[in-house]
């Protein structure tokens, strides 16, 4: 269920918000949308490069709470711009719900994981 959530969040919910945001530009709304997933090539600047069950909210550089603060100020500029923040800040809920769906099952293997706070507040505020 997880790896079906993190991929229909990742490719076909942005189609959904291009219609319903960008209506007469949606196709090309929803290609930035996409393109915006090369926000994980920070992926790459990790040791090891891949790590099983890893929570990248706070861990990878473009997925830090400063990098948040800029995709958020890129809502408030023009097209493309607002565009790139929103799929941006999507990526990063995306991934946050990814990272609560392994807290959900060993929440004591995130003790060290950055966004351990962030991911408790939200397991306990909502149950799981």
């Amino acid at each position: 269920m997880q790896t079906f959530v993190h991929y229909f969040l990742h490719l076909v919910f942005p189609a959904f918000l291009a219609c319903m945001l960008f209506k007469k530009q949606w196709k090309k709304a929803y290609l930035i949308l996409l393109a915006t997933m090369l926000v994980d090539l920070d992926h790459l600047l990790a040791n090891p490069v891949f790590q099983d069950n890893r929570c990248s909210i706070g861990f990878h550089y473009l997925h830090t709470v400063y990098a948040m603060v800029v995709y958020v100020v890129l809502l408030f500029l023009r097209r493309p711009f607002n565009i790139i923040g929103l799929g941006l800040l999507f990526h990063m809920f995306t991934d946050l719900i990814d990272c609560l769906f392994m807290f959900s099952e060993c929440k004591d293997c995130y003790r060290d994981a950055p966004a351990y706070e962030v991911l408790k507040v939200i397991a306990d505020t909502i149950g799981i």
